[in-house]
């Protein structure tokens, strides 16, 4: 069959797809574009669906704000090479968009398919692996950060005033975040499993020790609270030294920053998003 050169253009143009693969589509169905265009994507679903157990850990973070409202997602694909393409950027762009669109948190059917309006040229295995929507609440106040290679991004909301001095903080503890990168916000978020796990590796290193056996159980079991209380403490948020003062928590600068304008302040949101994390 004779297939026009702009019929194989036309339909590059629309899916992305190589000029054989292009060709190979339009003749399978006899010139067709909106055919050829269906059995393309239907062609890069399937072989998304056999690249599923191929490890997605690059992609890029991006969060949109309009307003009070603010969106963040995290958008994976296999490597950095197309994490830097200008179509898989549109994408991420138009998921996090969407998430503000629609004021819902977690991965809607729109993100799925805009997924696959690129699975045709790229070929990988990509998805929105997370999407939050967040309203800042009135008297509140709100701080984004993304990091400039696109792969860590932080939410924060401080409840309880609106100064400019509050603002400054929220941002600093988007910069913390992004730079201590804790699992968890506090400690009642921190799972008993990890803690048992944890204790029973301390328990472990101090039987291997000489020195601790000499010492009184009491002693020791004092000890072994003492490194696992320090351990949840460093990798929770609020437990953790603050990035402009680590002589403090971020609790205490939480308090400081409340006495500095006459306001009791919390954390209405805190979210640290690490890309494959």
């Amino acid at each position: 069959m004779d297939i026009k050169a702009s019929d194989v253009k036309a339909l590059r143009d629309s899916t992305g797809a190589g000029l054989s693969d292009c060709k190979k589509a339009l003749v399978e169905s006899n010139g067709d574009l909106a055919a050829a265009e269906k059995l393309l994507k239907e062609k890069g679903l399937a072989a998304m669906a056999k690249r599923t157990d191929r490890t997605a850990a690059e992609g890029r973070i991006v969060v949109k704000q309009d307003g009070n409202r603010i969106a963040m997602v995290e958008v994976l694909c296999e490597t950095d090479f197309v994490a830097n393409n200008e179509d898989f950027i549109a994408v991420a762009e138009k998921a996090a968009e969407v998430t503000l669109e629609k004021k819902a948190s977690g991965v809607l059917p729109e993100h799925v398919a805009l997924i696959e309006t690129i699975l045709v040229k790229f070929r990988e295995n990509m998805s929105v692996k997370r999407a939050v929507y967040v309203e800042v609440p009135a008297g509140s106040v709100a701080s984004t950060y993304v990091h400039h290679d696109k792969k860590i991004g932080a939410l924060v909301v401080v409840k309880g005033s609106e100064a400019d001095s509050v603002k400054e903080f929220a941002h600093v503890c988007c910069l913390h975040l992004a730079s201590f990168k804790p699992d968890y916000v506090s400690k009642d978020q921190v799972p008993q499993s990890y803690i048992d796990e944890q204790t029973e590796i301390f328990k472990a290193q101090m039987a291997e020790d000489p020195a601790m056996a000499k010492k009184p159980e009491n002693v020791k079991e004092g000890i072994l609270k003492g490194k696992i209380s320090k351990l949840v403490a460093s990798n929770c948020f609020m437990e953790q030294g603050y990035l402009d003062n680590e002589k403090i928590t971020v609790t205490q600068a939480l308090a400081e920053a409340g006495k500095a304008c006459n306001a009791t302040l919390s954390f209405d949101n805190v979210i640290l998003y690490v890309l494959g994390k």
